[in-house]
């Protein structure tokens, strides 16, 4: 996982662009660790207007992208991409979590399809590898989704963080999966609200614990389903219950 090479296909090339060139991800490709081209559909459509949707057999409202033009991107993509793995974002697909970008950063070659309209061809289908879904809502396309996809993954590639520890200290990125921490900087009061003060103490156990304790306090009153998923210790239920005065 030395370097991720991506191909985002879409319609709306542009939408991509702002994103992918600034802040981590810019630097990344900056410095040879990210690699990403976004494509145009569109260049594969026949036609002086090159129409890329059409009307969907049996009615309804919206349209359908057709299957030539988007599976001709893809096979043009896997031919610039040999062995990449191709995703369709979609809200069939299954659910983005911090294992599934793993598996995605693992890849090292990815071909991000982003659908939009009412969906795509089903026949499109013979042509992917696996639907990814960033949550159960509806985006206008799958443009955003892609761009999800691509900054998670990247973070996971040795090099693109500063820090290399933030990545396995963020939400869902430990073994077990909890949400992170609270954060304080400066200044040391703000309106009248303090940094807790083991934070100021030096005392790097007391700061572990606590970081620790507000972790699994944080899960429990936000997302219970993932500490119910969780393997605590003994030590993690007593630090559920611990104050201050106890780290």
């Amino acid at each position: 996982m030395e370097k991720l090479e991506v191909e985002i296909l879409t319609l709306f090339p542009r939408m991509c662009a702002g994103y992918l060139g600034e802040s981590i991800l810019g630097k990344a490709q900056e410095a040879g660790l990210l690699a990403v081209a976004v494509q145009d559909i569109r260049e594969h459509a026949e036609g002086r207007h090159r129409v890329a949707d059409d009307a969907p057999y049996g009615g309804g409202a919206g349209m359908v992208m057709k299957p030539e033009p988007l599976t001709l991107a893809i096979e043009a993509a896997r031919a610039r991409l040999p062995g990449a793995l191709t995703v369709l974002l979609s809200p069939r697909g299954a659910p983005l979590d911090q294992a599934l970008t793993r598996r995605l950063a693992e890849q090292g070659r990815l071909i991000l399809v982003c659908g939009r309209y009412e969906g795509v061809d089903e026949r499109v289908l013979k042509a992917v590898d696996l639907e990814v879904s960033v949550g159960d809502f509806v985006l206008t396309g799958g443009e955003l989704a892609a761009l999800c996809v691509v900054d998670a993954a990247a973070r996971l590639i040795p090099g693109v963080l500063g820090n290399e520890a933030s990545a396995g200290a963020e939400s869902f990125a430990g073994e077990d999966g909890l949400l992170e921490h609270p954060h304080y900087t400066r200044p040391p009061v703000f309106r009248g609200m303090q940094v807790p003060e083991v934070l100021l103490s030096g005392d790097h156990r007391r700061i572990e614990r606590w970081r620790r304790r507000e972790a699994l306090r944080a899960t429990r009153e936000r997302r219970p389903d993932l500490l119910e998923r969780a393997r605590l210790t003994e030590a993690d239920q007593r630090l559920l219950d611990a104050g201050d005065d106890e780290l």
